[in-house]
């Protein structure tokens, strides 16, 4: 396997995850979540894949989306919130997350003390 094909391996498993975090903390539009996700290499998205992942959401009761005029003569923007649903589901994948950097944090000591010895 290659690097590029890893990353994208686990760029799908965290977009979710980070999508919601960028939610939660404020009401945002879709193309603003997309300019805060490709500050980050590893994050980095397109309209193409971002949009689906919302539309997932939103129908599992995550988010909800309301379009909301921002300025005058200019088109209205969809922005997300999360629910209360996506409030719960969130503080489930904040835990399990810390379980996960928990986890690969052990292996990668147990793996330096085993050379170390």
């Amino acid at each position: 396997m290659e690097k590029t094909e890893w990353l994208s391996q686990v760029k799908r498993g965290i977009l979710e995850y980070s999508t919601m975090l960028l939610i939660k903390n404020k009401s945002i539009y879709g193309y603003e979540l997309i300019a805060s996700l490709n500050k980050h290499d590893i994050l980095s998205t397109s309209e193409g894949t971002l949009y689906p992942l919302l539309k997932r959401i939103e129908k599992e009761n995550l988010i909800t989306a309301t379009w909301k005029e921002t300025a005058p003569g200019t088109p209205p923007r969809k922005y997300y919130d999360l629910t209360e649903d996506g409030h719960l589901f969130l503080d489930m994948m904040n835990h399990e997350w810390n379980n996960l950097v928990s986890a690969i944090s052990q292996i990668k000591n147990e793996k330096e003390i085993d050379s170390n010895e």
